[in-house]
């Protein structure tokens, strides 16, 4: 039972993070070239584990079930909680509204060929998967696991279908002038903060597995990503368009699909938490803040024409991921100083490494920023 809890923690933590930001990386890797893509993906990804294991100790060494603004109160008081929920909220509606743009093109290109039916298929999409969040971390857990298993099978296959294609020239060009477009967007893809949480809760019997779990996790995600990337930059070159999945036909639509499905959960079922757990919102009005926002922008969008998937995917990944990313390094001295809780681990903790992290963070959110302006 352990190992299954395990795997469905893991499960859980990449189902959230491998979701629109996917497919938006090839786009951004065809402006930049992917030797500059792959250093974002290493560093950003580095970065964001860091503060993950971060992030898993805070909530180790806090004694009641939290989500990210509930321990920004508990450790940088009332502002904290303010800020935190701000890039919480904008993060999460951010990311919702890119699914339903993604989700609503996939599904109409699946079945009419163009983006024509989006307004309609998306509404679709929106009211099942509303529906299905009502019920909780149970349908959290069932469909991670299954959509994550559906995810590395495309995946794999993808590589399989279109090796043959892959161009070296398509590989190896760079643009420099572009360096930091992929920041915005690959900071998004990495983003697992708010499904960190409901790792720790789905292994409340097994919490010295969170460490491990949270590194397996994004280690896959940074593979699943690499190779993601390489396969579809190589074989369409600066052809990839915006949603990656859209020009390498049918079946492989069905990948953005999933991973946009399975995100969409994991990021719902944490806003509902939030809002029950640290607002103590009921079930009922939780579930209709966390829906009602995101359908009604996409809608807005759809009708003025003003659907952008990758600059949606850049503004949540550079101002939501950036902010939360320091507010979670300014916690952890307080965490370690306030916590009631004896940790099953504990992170090495450095000023000046903070620090560099905030900084980082805060520059390339300043640059990504710049660029969709």
């Amino acid at each position: 039972m352990s190992k299954v809890k395990t795997f469905t923690a893991i499960a859980t933590l990449m189902g959230t993070a491998i979701g629109a930001g996917i497919l938006g990386i090839p786009y951004v890797a065809s402006l930049s070239g992917f030797p500059i893509a792959l250093v974002h993906l290493i560093v950003i990804g580095a970065l964001v584990l860091l503060t993950v294991l971060y992030l898993g100790e805070i909530g180790l060494r806090t004694k009641k079930n939290h989500q990210l603004p509930g321990y920004a109160e508990l450790y940088l008081g009332k502002k904290g909680k303010n800020l935190m929920i701000l890039a919480f909220a904008f993060g999460i509606y951010a990311a919702l509204i890119a699914y339903l743009i993604g989700e609503s093109q996939s599904l109409s290109f699946i079945f009419f060929d163009s983006a024509k039916y989006s307004l309609s298929l998306g509404f679709a999409f929106w009211l099942i998967l509303s529906l299905v969040t009502y019920r909780g971390l149970k349908s959290l857990e069932q469909g991670e696991k299954l959509g994550v298993s559906a995810i590395i099978i495309l995946i794999v296959a993808i590589a399989v279908l279109t090796w043959k294609n892959i161009s070296p020239q398509n590989i190896s060009y760079i643009n420099p002038q572009n360096f930091f477009v992929p920041f915005g967007v690959i900071l998004f893809a990495y983003l697992g903060f708010a499904a960190t949480p409901e790792v720790e809760r789905i292994l409340k019997n097994n919490k010295k597995s969170v460490f491990k779990s949270l590194i397996t996790a994004y280690i896959l995600i940074f593979l699943i990503y690499t190779v993601f990337t390489f396969v579809v930059l190589g074989s369409q070159g600066l052809g990839t368009t915006e949603i990656a999945t859209l020009s390498l036909g049918k079946i492989f639509i069905l990948l953005g699909m999933f991973t946009m499905l399975t995100s969409y959960l994991g990021l719902s079922i944490a806003m509902i938490d939030t809002l029950k757990f640290d607002y103590n919102f009921s079930k009922n009005k939780a579930w209709l803040l966390t829906s009602l926002p995101p359908l009604a922008f996409f809608v807005f969008l759809e009708l003025f024409s003003l659907s952008s998937f990758s600059k949606a995917l850049g503004i949540g990944g550079a101002l939501s991921g950036g902010l939360t990313a320091i507010l979670i390094l300014l916690m952890i001295k307080s965490a370690k100083q306030k916590g009631k809780r004896v940790p099953e681990y504990s992170m090495p903790y450095s000023k000046l490494l903070t620090w560099i992290l905030i900084a980082i963070f805060t520059i390339g959110a300043i640059f990504e920023i710049a660029n969709v302006i």
